[in-house]
């Protein structure tokens, strides 16, 4: 199989999430001291926040419900109320570990890896798609404004999605993308390099490797017809690395 299309998975190594916490990767589940949705303080951000919700709701202004497709985090760590959930798949993306965190997964000395969608016409991406109608809509935007574009830096798309199983038709979801142009972006790395990278980086959310970890988990449970070698070979580099670190304590 080519890493994009749909094949049996092969077993990898893996390591318990309990044995990062070995050699202090302890990790949060949510920003410190900030319950989930809150948006950041200060009138300017606020503002800002706003008008980014504001856009964003013009794209789904005839609307009753939406879909919201989730790649990397979302899929283990929505936060957010929903209606129901569905895995899935889109096509015409492959998923890469070429974007930096410097909030959630990092800092600005040490940015972390966490992913974002590359254009590829011959490419699928696996993950799980969240629909919010009513009060929902609106909040989980507001939420997701903040989580992932203004301290992500990725911006939005309406895509395709194709909810996992037979005679299921496809339905127009919300993406948050990272682009080139985006100044955490750091674009292509070696899975050994990519890797070493996670494993060393923390950010306020939690470790870099949790993320990593959760979102190789996700795709063994939800999705064990897919394998994703990029996302399999970071995996293996970074454990790699940690294995290094257990065997030197």
């Amino acid at each position: 199989c080519n890493g994009d299309a749909p094949c049996k998975a092969k077993p990898t190594a893996k390591l318990h999430l309990r044995n990062c916490q070995a050699v202090g990767l302890q990790y949060r589940t949510r920003y410190p001291g900030e319950p989930t949705g809150t948006s950041p303080s200060g009138p300017e951000e606020a503002n800002a926040n706003h008008q980014l919700v504001t856009s964003q709701l013009d794209i789904v202004a005839a609307k009753s419900s939406l879909w919201i497709f989730g790649y990397g985090s979302l899929v283990w760590k929505p936060d957010f109320k929903y209606r129901r959930s569905q895995v899935g798949y889109i096509q015409g993306y492959k998923r890469r570990f070429w974007h930096g965190d410097n909030f959630h997964r990092g800092n600005d000395e040490s940015p972390g890896r966490v992913v974002t969608l590359i254009e590829d016409d011959d490419a699928t991406t696996w993950g799980v798609a969240f629909e919010v109608s009513g009060s929902q809509l609106e909040e989980s935007l507001k939420y997701l404004t903040v989580r992932e574009t203004v301290r992500g830096g990725y911006v939005t798309k309406m895509v395709d999605f194709f909810p996992d199983g037979d005679d299921r038709l496809p339905v127009q979801a919300l993406v948050y993308i990272a682009t080139a142009d985006n100044p955490l972006y750091l674009g292509p790395a070696s899975p050994q390099e990519i890797g070493a990278q996670i494993a060393a980086c923390r950010g306020n959310t939690g470790h870099n490797l949790e993320y990593l970890l959760r979102l190789a988990e996700f795709m063994r449970s939800s999705c064990p017809q897919v394998e994703d070698h990029h996302l399999f070979a970071v995996e293996t580099a970074a454990l790699t690395v940690v294995s290094y670190l257990l065997a030197a304590q």
